[in-house]
């Protein structure tokens, strides 16, 4: 498959490993209310994650902040994508009620890519930083940011506030970039990585399988995260979202995932997440050093 090549391909069934348990119980509700009174956003919504019971269901969410339109249209996410409306500036605030309100330890946070604003909406992102801390001093925190358009100025304001975890997915291999991420750069990518552990914070990143990618390609990414100094990795089964986005080349095999992880391991990564339903932020609190 050259770079030209369109990810299409003819449905694949889904595999039995790749089915998940129904959100329920008393927890799961609870989350459920909070999110809504406090009109949040959750990548557990906007993304289908297949974890959101198991998570939301432990008391955990992933915020996802700075609303939920995307001003990018890349070929996996089921986030919306369109012009966003203004930023809400009472958003940090809800937000950090909503992690004391809910107990929360261990707070993940992603946003949607705000490339119509001129600092990539970091400014928000540092004031909810600073919220959490101020109602939520001891939970500690994971932030899911994206390239910043490669304007450094704006990622180091995320570096500056220093979250325990700082992570940004490559998403998939270098020959399906353009087609996975259409507005991304595989080595602008690489080089937010570098300089986040080059700071001295834990660097965290994400592949995507399924999408046509080679045995060689992902152990190759894999390479290039860990030249970029990235110590936390995970690896996840791509599942197409709606019949609009890319189709699903290929089911994962449990059993390559654990390859996958121990290859991994053996390059030198603190921490791989490797299998059909990881996703970013899952089993987040398990990253911290």
């Amino acid at each position: 498959m050259d770079s030209t090549t369109e990810i299409k391909t003819n449905p694949v069934r889904k595999p039995d490993w790749l089915r998940v348990k129904l959100p329920i119980g008393e927890e799961y509700r609870k989350v459920r209310e909070i999110v809504g009174d406090h009109k949040l956003h959750t990548i557990c919504q906007s993304g289908n994650c297949p974890n959101m019971g198991e998570c939301w269901g432990a008391g955990t969410a992933t915020f996802m902040i700075l609303g939920n339109v995307c001003t990018r249209s890349c070929g996996f996410c089921n986030v919306a994508t369109g012009r966003p409306e203004a930023v809400d500036p009472f958003e940090p605030l809800r937000v950090a009620k909503s992690v004391k309100l809910m107990g929360v330890k261990h707070c993940v946070i992603t946003s949607v890519d705000r490339d119509d604003l001129e600092d990539g909406g970091s400014a928000i992102w540092v004031e909810t930083i600073q919220k959490i801390r101020e109602y939520s001093p001891t939970t500690t925190l994971e932030t899911l940011i994206p390239d910043f358009q490669g304007k450094w100025e704006n990622l180091q304001r995320m570096i500056d506030v220093r979250p325990e975890v700082i992570s940004h997915n490559l998403e998939t291999v270098r020959r399906l970039t353009k087609q996975v991420r259409i507005q991304a750069k595989y080595d602008r990518s690489l080089e937010v990585l570098k300089r986040i552990s080059a700071a001295g914070i834990s660097a965290k990143s994400g592949i995507m399988l399924g999408l046509g990618e080679t045995r060689d390609e992902v152990v190759e990414s894999m390479q290039d995260l860990r030249k970029s100094d990235v110590s936390i990795l995970t690896l996840g089964q791509y599942l197409q979202p709606t019949k609009e986005h890319l189709d699903v080349v290929e089911f994962i095999h449990p059993d390559i995932f654990k390859e996958y992880k121990s290859i991994g391991m053996e390059l030198g990564f603190r921490y791989v997440e490797s299998g059909p339903l990881v996703r970013s932020s899952y089993h987040a609190e398990k990253h911290l050093l």
